[in-house]
């Protein structure tokens, strides 16, 4: 198929003022790039005694149980730190005011800047950040079916993530791009970044090497020196612990180098219930919540202060196939009461849009929906995977990413507060209209109407006959069409020639001298 980002016709570029204040952008009605905001308080389930008895089950686990650290200099740092080592053994066990104290140390709020300071997000508080999907080996589309990643499927999901204001950075890769030798992949895929993007990234810490690489394309593509990177967080890490109860070495090369320069470490265990977690979702908490504060207090005593997120990814399992499951009740109350921890340590909270599904389909959309649902209402900060996401993780859809990306903007237009004035209470219309009439030709309704609801992308709010004069489309028809037309209108966001000069030499000197060799 031909790369759709190469054709660009001028239909697809016109302009002009869509519903609600924003903009069109290409062939896209859209509100400008903005955060959302959750206006309430954050949903609870579990009463305060209930939270408490998780969080110090959670000390004891780390006091009794202990974790392993699979790397020496962390297991050095945590020494010094007081943290209890035995003699030739990989196990840390930590006194808990250790770990409240480490833990304490940690900002609640922060920024993550962008190289375009528009796009900065913030961290924390009634902030609501969406990321595009993350990590998938397989991507799909209706038209070429499921696939290995690759380098022009990454760039155009890439683009894709650029167009849409409603995703506000990206996660990591959103499909593995797996035609590029592993050893310089992520010189391509963070160079990419910047090109394709300006907006705030994410790198993989997979080894002291690759993060460094990081760190320093992410300074390069903001054009800052090193000293004003310290300061301003411009890069940010997820970290999984390999549930039960383990840090590798990798990651948490990862997070020395990270902290070390006040980046952002993203810390989330992946407990599923049942596998890798105990089967009770009450037990699986307990561990997720043992293993992310071993990690954030961890990343304290490396350099107290540096910015780290609470991540909660606690599902079940399919006790059939062992399958992980998405998206359903267990894994909503898990997200919720992720949300409460997190809040009880004063932490930004990630969470994340998932489900099972292996096509977009009803199931990927009611999942979607629960998901998204747990996220919002449960006090979710940085939204993970929120669009894209099929088939467990395994793979990251075009057309999924578009309906995704309707339902994001349908949360946030959710989240927008509610005007109640004398203009909205509408009492002169009433009076105007009366009893038997209607409000479609009233100066009321006809000043407003441009703002007055949310306006869909991909859903259809027509007649049955007008439907199917204009041939019946599904959801996933209007997706897939909108996806190309998007690429078509896609422009590069400027790069400043300097910058890019220097991000094609760092690259191209890292390819020379080997990329990153896995040493692990």
């Amino acid at each position: 198929m031909t790369d759709p980002s190469t054709e660009a016709p001028h239909a697809a570029r016109r302009g002009g003022r869509t519903a609600r204040g924003g903009r069109r952008s290409g062939p896209i009605a859209q509100k400008p790039f903005r955060q959302p905001r959750r206006r309430f308080p954050a949903m609870s389930i579990i009463s305060a005694d209930e939270l408490e008895a998780i969080h110090n089950a959670s000390l004891s686990v780390l006091e009794e149980i202990g974790m392993d650290f699979l790397n020496a200099e962390a297991r050095d740092i945590l020494k010094s730190a007081g943290a209890d080592l035995r003699p030739d053994s990989l196990r840390v066990r930590f006194d808990r005011g250790l770990i409240e104290r480490a833990v304490a140390n940690a900002p609640a709020e922060f920024t993550l800047h962008a190289r375009n300071p528009e796009h900065d997000v913030r961290f924390g508080g009634d902030w609501l950040a969406f990321a595009q999907m993350a990590s998938a080996p397989n991507c799909s589309d209706t038209d070429r079916g499921r696939r290995p990643g690759s380098q022009e499927d990454f760039r155009n999901l890439v683009r894709l993530g650029q167009s849409f204001n409603i995703l506000h950075l990206t996660g990591g890769y959103p499909v593995e791009p797996v035609d590029l030798h592993a050893s310089v992949r992520h010189l391509d895929c963070l160079a990419d970044f910047v090109r394709l993007t300006d907006k705030a990234f994410h790198a993989y810490s997979l080894g002291r090497g690759r993060i460094l690489d990081g760190i320093e394309i992410a300074r390069i593509g903001r054009g800052i020196t090193a000293e004003q990177l310290l300061r301003e967080p411009s890069l940010l890490s997820i970290i999984n612990s390999s549930s039960p109860l383990r840090l590798d070495d990798p990651m948490l090369q990862g997070m020395i180098e990270m902290s070390r320069r006040n980046q952002v470490i993203v810390m989330t265990p992946f407990t599923l219930a049942g596998a890798m977690a105990p089967v009770t979702v009450a037990g699986a908490l307990v561990q997720q919540n043992a293993e992310a504060l071993a990690g954030i207090a961890f990343c304290q005593i490396v350099q107290p202060g540096s910015p780290v997120v609470y991540g909660g990814f606690t599902s079940n399992v399919d006790m059939k196939s062992g399958a992980p499951a998405f998206g359903t009740p267990e894994y909503m109350k898990a997200q919720i009461v992720g949300g409460q921890l997190a809040r009880r340590y004063h932490l930004p909270y990630r969470t994340s849009n998932v489900c099972a599904a292996n096509t977009v389909d009803a199931q990927a959309a009611y999942e979607s929906v629960f998901s998204l649902w747990g996220a919002a209402m449960g006090g979710g900060n940085f939204i993970k995977h929120a669009a894209g996401w099929l088939e467990g993780g395994l793979t990251c859809s075009f057309e999924k990413t578009i309906v995704d990306i309707d339902l994001l903007q349908m949360v946030a237009e959710f989240l927008d507060p509610l005007t109640i004035d004398d203009e909205s209470l509408a009492m002169e219309a009433m009076r105007d209209v009366g009893p038997g009439g209607h409000y479609f030709g009233t100066p009321h309704t006809q000043a407003r109407y441009r703002d007055a609801f949310y306006a869909p992308i991909i859903s259809d709010w027509r007649n049955f006959e007008s439907w199917q004069e204009a041939g019946s489309p599904t959801a996933i028809d209007k997706a897939n069409r909108l996806w190309k037309d998007v690429l078509a209108a896609y422009e590069p966001p400027p790069l400043d020639p300097a910058v890019a000069e220097e991000l094609e030499t760092f690259v191209a000197r890292r390819k020379e001298e080997g990329g990153f060799k896995t040493d692990f």
